[in-house]
């Protein structure tokens, strides 16, 4: 991954002119390549990371994981852009192992988790079974933790 990209996963609020600096680039060429990037779909959005135990929302987050029997002429895109569709949908992966997709789903509730997957997730042609586990606490996200005060105890390197 290039320099800039890797400054904007850090820190998606620095300006053009700090990125130039850090890279010793001009602030011109910046813009121009942040530009492209988003033009051509590399950045896809910016967002920040919000710790949601420190909201005074009831939330539920699940994740689920689907077996499906991938369609002939397009494996497994047809059904997962049909997943990706719902609202609930955080965030959806194809991976390997037992189960084919794996899917970040959000409700106000546990019976809205359950609502999902019984009457929208396993109602969908080519879905075999789901396995659905739901997330207790957040330690860490996108390479953020999620306790401010948390100290560092992995033990010192010496030479």
């Amino acid at each position: 991954m290039d320099e800039l990209l890797r400054a904007l996963k850090e820190n998606a609020r620095a300006s053009s002119a700090d990125l130039a600096k850090m890279l010793d680039v001009s602030e011109a060429d910046i813009r121009a390549k942040i530009a492209e990037y988003e033009q051509n779909g590399t950045i896809r959005g910016y967002q920040a990371i919000v710790n949601d135990d420190r909201l005074d929302i009831d939330r539920v987050q699940a994740v689920i994981e689907v077996k499906i029997t991938p369609e002939r002429e397009g494996g497994f895109n047809r059904i997962s852009s049909r997943i990706g569709k719902f609202p609930e949908v955080e965030s959806l992966f194809l991976m390997s192992g037992s189960y084919d997709l794996l899917v970040f789903l959000n409700g106000k509730s546990l019976r809205d988790i359950a609502s999902f997957v019984s009457e929208k997730l396993a109602t969908i042609d080519g879905v075999i079974s789901t396995s659905t586990h739901f997330m207790l606490k957040t330690y860490k996200v996108n390479g953020v933790a999620m306790d401010k005060d948390a100290q560092d105890e992995r033990l010192k390197v010496s030479p």
